[in-house]
Parts: structure tokens; C-alpha cells; sequence
């Protein structure tokens, strides 16, 4: 069985960066690729970011540019970079996982095993 765990959200400011980390431990030689996705109050869970096992990221068309997605294999976590935090980047972040190892696309239905979820909060 696979778990995630996010940390590292908070309340920022806008301008400021924050650092997502997602723990991932039980059988993760069955999770292939993970990735990140949001969900503000009143609209849908949207995908990020997401990478495979060997480092290849996808990205959001709306993430490219302040989002860095990465991961370290030897401690089996994941890591998201947020740079020039706005007030839309306000939303629960969560962490998920798939077998997929490509051509998966970032959204939930691809993504069975998910993470609580962490808070970034950011203002004016």
C-alpha cells in the first residue's frame, strides 16, 4: 500500500516562495509517477505539475514558469517549488500517485492515490 504525506504549506505573502515536500512510503515500486494538484474554494481540483520516476516533468500550462516540480528516488519525496506566490495561488495542494509512467494527463482520474492535502494560503 502506498501513502502520501504533504507538508510545507503556510501563509505567505504575496512575492514570497514556498517549498511543498510529500512523503511517499509503502510499495513506491508501484508508483510510477506523482504529481500535484489544487483545489481552491469553489472550483474544481486542477493538476499542476506532475513526474515520472526518472525525473521528466510535466507541467500545467498555467504552472510553467513559477512551478518546479522535482523528486529525490533515494528518500522517495517529492518536492514543489512556488516562486512569486500571487493570492490565486491560494488553494489546497495535494500530492497523488499513478502507475503511469507517461502520457498521463493531470487530472484526477489518472491519479488513484492521493495525500490530505496541505494549505498555502497567500495575501496582499
Amino acid at each position: 500500500q502506498v501513502q502520501l504525506v504533504e507538508s510545507g504549506g503556510g501563509s505567505v505573502q504575496a512575492g514570497g516562495s514556498l517549498r511543498l515536500s510529500c512523503v511517499v512510503s509503502g510499495d513506491t515500486y508501484s508508483t510510477n509517477s506523482i504529481g500535484w494538484f489544487r483545489q481552491a474554494p469553489g472550483k474544481e481540483r486542477e493538476g499542476v505539475a506532475a513526474i515520472n520516476r526518472g525525473g521528466k516533468p510535466t507541467y500545467a500550462a498555467s504552472a510553467k514558469g513559477r512551478f518546479t516540480i522535482s523528486r529525490d528516488n533515494s528518500i522517495d519525496e517529492l518536492y514543489l517549488e512556488i516562486d512569486k506566490l500571487e493570492p490565486e495561488d491560494t488553494a489546497m495542494y495535494y500530492c497523488a500517485a499513478t502507475r503511469l509512467g507517461r502520457y498521463y494527463q493531470l487530472s484526477p482520474t489518472d491519479f488513484p492515490i492521493w495525500g490530505q492535502g496541505t494549505q498555502v494560503t497567500v495575501s496582499s
